[in-house]
């Protein structure tokens, strides 16, 4: 095989890290894109293989690497099963990134749709939400009903209809519309916190955000909730954009200094994977670097935070409700969160739980996997609403905003009678009910 032209990025990287995979096959039934092909480059041991490949300069950066890296959900489950440790997401995210930079994938269509979205759309708050209330208008205008009544959309490519069907609803109001800039606690203040009310969530989820802070001031938690958020990166950090993503990391030590807070809380699990990683993307800046290690101890999930603190349970008079739990892959294998969020539903009065199979399995959103790899997520997404179903629930609680997007639209096209709710909704929807007088702690 021909050598590689200049010095490969996997290279540049800490040696043993590319040699720490053992070869051993543990990942290879974690892997959903394996389990779906048994295709050996199409799992976590082939991936790898092929990027130590490059880093030892024995193979060329292709187009076929580069498009097996994109076939790649990077829910990160091989990590979980890794017994060897491999931190295949800076492995996962230092590949994409080399791919970006040398152009592999390149065209005019994606150069632009990259351009428009990952660097300049989800570069400022401000032009995100100028496009969601564009599409808000779209929507409650009745327009959109009337073009999908028109027959106006059969004209189009197969794949543009798929993609119009996925059209996410935009929130009636942005989270500054619905949170204070300082919520204070309901009695006695134990902490002081500040909220991370995202990008997509704060356009798409609001409410979320808004449950979330309620949830935490009946809590004893001062909610600092700025408004005009930053990206937290995710989506850069994931799409090989690092150097933009190491930007929003700085905007966002800017806007929240880590040491005016007890906690720096994030309620969507990609979204906190990648947050609490701001000490390893800023590592070289000496300005940042210390801050970020500090932001990465102040990072905390809100379902950990929550039960680490000691949360107090919601009143009895609940209706009764039976209640299945859809794991975020960044949640239980990016922040090891598995049994918070369990906890706290179970701690609901009258609710009934059902543990769902394969809870932990990707769904298929994986960010923006479903736009761009339409067959395995619907594979995925088909997989997972047949344990949904099998549950019999009639909730099913999921905490990370591209999952609830991807299982909102998945019980709406089955007619499945199942809502979708995260796990924060349901809580603050228990306090209200008893005019936010939660009862003694329950953790």
């Amino acid at each position: 095989m021909s050598k590689v032209a200049t010095r490969s990025r996997l290279r540049t990287l800490d040696y043993s890290v590319v040699q720490q995979c053992m070869h051993c096959g543990l990942c290879l039934p974690t892997c959903p894109t394996y389990d779906a092909t048994k295709v050996e480059r199409h799992s976590p041991r082939g991936r790898i293989a092929l990027m130590r490949a490059i880093a030892d300069e024995r193979l060329d950066l292709t187009r076929t690497f580069a498009e097996e890296m994109y076939f790649c959900l990077g829910c990160l489950a091989c990590m979980t099963a890794c017994p060897a440790g491999v931190n295949y997401a800076e492995l996962f995210e230092q590949a994409r990134a080399e791919i970006e930079e040398r152009r592999i994938l390149d065209n005019p269509w994606r150069r632009w749709v990259r351009a428009v979205t990952i660097r300049w759309l989800f570069m400022a708050p401000g032009r995100l939400r100028w496009a969601a209330r564009l599409l808000r208008l779209y929507q409650e205008s009745g327009l959109q009903t009337l073009v999908r009544h028109s027959g106006l959309l059969r004209l189009l490519p197969a794949r543009w209809q798929e993609l119009e069907a996925m059209t996410p609803e935009v929130s009636p109001a942005f989270s500054d519309e619905l949170i204070p800039p300082v919520m204070p606690a309901r009695g006695q203040t134990r902490y002081r916190v500040a909220l991370l009310t995202g990008c997509a969530q704060d356009v798409l989820f609001s409410e979320v955000n808004r449950d979330t802070a309620e949830v935490l001031a009946w809590n004893g938690c001062e909610v600092h909730t700025p408004p005009h958020q930053y990206c937290c990166g995710s989506l850069h950090a994931h799409n090989g954009e690092l150097a933009l993503a190491a930007e929003l990391a700085r905007r966002n030590l800017d806007q929240f200094p880590p040491d005016r807070y007890d906690a720096i809380l994030s309620n969507a699990g990609g979204c906190g994977s990648h947050l609490k990683h701001y000490g390893r993307l800023l590592a070289d800046d000496p300005r940042y670097r210390d801050r970020a290690r500090l932001w990465d101890r102040k990072l905390k999930d809100v379902h950990e935070w929550l039960v680490s603190i000691g949360w107090r349970r919601p009143p009895e008079g609940q209706p009764p409700l039976t209640v299945t739990y859809h794991e975020s892959c960044h949640l239980t294998h990016g922040q090891k969160v598995v049994e918070a969020p369990r906890v706290l539903l179970r701690s609901i009065p009258n609710v009934t739980w059902v543990e769902l199979p394969e809870a932990s399995w990707c769904c298929g959103s994986a960010g923006i996997y479903n736009l761009i790899q339409p067959e395995m997520a619907r594979q995925l997404l088909e997989r997972k609403l047949r344990n949904i179903r099998a549950t019999g629930a009639m909730v099913v609680a999921n905490a990370n905003t591209g999952c609830l997007l991807q299982l909102i639209q998945g019980v709406r096209r089955a007619g499945m009678p199942v809502r979708v709710a995260h796990p924060m909704t349901l809580l603050a929807e228990a306090y209200r009910r008893g005019n936010g007088a939660p009862e003694g702690p329950a953790g």
